[in-house]
């Protein structure tokens, strides 16, 4: 067993752990691991919005447009292509895209054909909204776990190695400790989000600056390989009740300092539908996530149908569970929209009441 921080991240605490160095937790889990020479990995989410079944042909053929610019040099080693349904009942296709290199995304970013299509006034005019969500998390402020060792998700597929069986975990409190910065930073949230350019609505292209220390979580379930009881108890029990969970911080998340969430499901290279899902959402702070997660009641139900499950199979799951979580630096985000309504992403909330 060894710590979810790797070796090369650690450093002398001056913030304590939330258990004892003889600590055993209950199941194993796994971290995925970068090179020593990752500094900093890219998080691109590249989205499209659409309303209406007229117009979904033209947003299917943008996502593919934005997914083949993925294959130009300095793309991403990994993406997923995902869709959603959000709050104001907009769907959205999203290419989700990761680099273990921020400096090859930002060379592949700024590429005359890929900039010159984001910036072109045609964007405005299609009837398509679109937006580009990137974090860029340096190694030392985020953490990966994973029920299996042999398959990731995320950006684990871009990171390249695997832990063994991590100590830090099956606790209240685990994933603050596996995040390095943890060691020696309570990652507290200074600042406000603020609208830098245009104005929250269609027809406007927007950007938003984040503030310090926002959480972003990508939380993830595959139930392709599940059969007889485990796939009754995860279609029938579980999956509800973390719908309704991920319904509940969609529509009602910002009181409780979620700023944005979206349950979100995988696409395969046609559009149809994978047994893969997660929710992605953004935080105020990972301390407002942490409260949310151990006594909210959507969580508590979440957590309890999942200790349902895991007992009621003795631990022996061919669920893949998963999840990414990121306490991101005000230079480690960039949110633009480009006619957008104005709930989309890091918008909601910002756009001046009528």
């Amino acid at each position: 067993m060894e710590s979810a921080i790797a070796e090369h991240l650690k450093c002398p605490r001056t913030r304590h752990r939330r258990v004892e160095d003889d600590y055993t937790p209950p199941y194993p889990v796994w971290s995925a691991r970068a090179p020593t020479s990752v500094k900093q990995v890219v998080m691109g989410y590249f989205g499209v919005q659409w309303r209406g079944p007229e117009i979904q042909g033209r947003a299917c053929a943008a996502l593919m447009k934005i997914a083949r610019d993925f294959a130009l040099p300095d793309g991403p080693g990994h993406h997923d292509l995902t869709h959603y349904v959000d709050a104001d009942g907009f769907d959205n296709m999203v290419a989700i895209a990761y680099w273990s290199d921020a400096a090859a995304y930002a060379r592949w970013c700024a590429t005359p054909a890929i900039d010159a299509w984001w910036r072109s006034d045609d964007r405005l005019n299609e009837g398509l909204g679109y937006f580009r969500e990137i974090a860029s998390p340096r190694v030392e402020h985020f953490e990966t776990m994973f029920n299996t060792p042999d398959r990731f998700e995320g950006v684990g597929v871009v990171m390249g190695e695997v832990s063994g069986e991590l100590q830090e975990h099956g606790y209240w409190g685990s994933m603050r400790d596996r995040i390095p910065l943890s060691q020696t930073d309570a990652m507290t949230p200074s600042g406000a989000r603020a609208v830098i350019a245009g104005t929250p609505a269609p027809g406007q292209r927007v950007r938003i600056a984040g503030h310090e220390n926002i959480a972003m979580i990508r939380s993830g379930q595959e139930w392709t390989e599940t059969t007889g009881q485990e796939r009754t108890l995860y279609l029938e029990d579980m999956e509800p009740v973390l719908r309704e969970g991920m319904d509940f911080l969609r529509d009602q998340g910002l009181p409780i300092g979620c700023y944005s969430n979206r349950y979100m499901h995988h696409l395969d290279a046609q559009g149809a539908p994978l047994q893969k899902s997660f929710g992605l959402s953004y935080w105020r702070s990972l301390a407002d996530m942490e409260r949310w997660a151990e006594s909210h009641p959507t969580h508590v139900a979440i957590f309890g149908s999942f200790m349902r499950y895991v007992q009621a199979l003795n631990f022996q799951l061919q669920l893949r569970v998963y999840h990414e979580v990121s306490v991101l630096k005000a230079d480690e985000q960039s949110y633009e929209y480009i006619n957008c309504h104005a709930r989309s992403g890091l918008m909601n909330g910002l756009a001046p009441v009528a």
